[in-house]
């Protein structure tokens, strides 16, 4: 029988060889095993996605394969978050995120939106088009703790703007990020959000650190 090392080694090797069904098993055979469905993910899963964004990010992987990998991060996490402690459970960060309104791509935002997800954040990805005011509300309601908003087109950014006014109007704490190919740091700033991400690693790395996980 393989011991927990050997069984973490997987589990980062199953998300880095894109293989949803494995990521699966391996979960399973972890969990068989004893150990602590957390630990499979912040152990064994979190390091193989990280490898693949950084591939991602230095041009070795492309969109396709970063897809694929997110896949199966879900497909493991999926399967340890249901012997999560009720502790874990109830520490999980919550993020909305979605592309504003006017604006129609949306596979940055989704990859941004898996990849938190197989970080182990609650997601709620509203998809394309939203309005300002659904950003607000749909965080209020599950008492967000960061609201993600991505523009692709330099005649929608402003309507990050408004989800940022939205959010004040309603009195919410959550942490407000933007990003998308014409935003920048300096418009986040100007615009009143909290961080500003270039692409979806940055984007998790910046959302951990707003929640206090880094």
């Amino acid at each position: 029988m393989a011991n927990e090392q050997e069984i973490l080694a997987a589990a980062k090797k199953s998300i880095v060889d894109y293989d949803v069904e494995k990521a699966a098993e391996i979960a399973q055979q972890g969990i068989d095993c004893g150990i602590d469905p957390v630990k499979m993910v912040e152990k064994g899963f979190v390091p193989g996605i990280v490898e693949v964004g950084d591939l991602f990010d230095t041009g070795e992987v492309y969109l396709p394969e970063l897809i694929l990998a997110a896949d199966a991060m879900k497909a493991g996490s999926a399967v340890c978050e249901k012997k999560f402690p009720k502790s874990a459970l109830a520490e999980k960060k919550r993020v909305v995120i979605g592309t504003v309104e006017g604006d129609i791509h949306d596979i940055g935002k989704s990859i941004v939106a898996a990849f938190l997800s197989a970080n182990s954040f609650e997601v709620a990805d509203l998809g394309r088009d939203v309005a300002p005011k659904t950003f607000a509300e749909k965080a209020k309601e599950m008492n967000a703790d960061v609201i993600g908003a991505s523009a692709l087109l330099t005649t929608t950014m402003e309507m990050q703007k408004k989800v940022v006014e939205e959010a004040k109007a309603a009195g919410l704490k959550a942490k407000i990020i933007v990003g998308g190919a014409p935003t920048s740091e300096e418009w986040a700033k100007k615009i009143g959000a909290d961080a500003y991400a270039e692409n979806a690693t940055e984007a998790v790395t910046k959302i951990k650190k707003l929640v206090g996980l880094s």
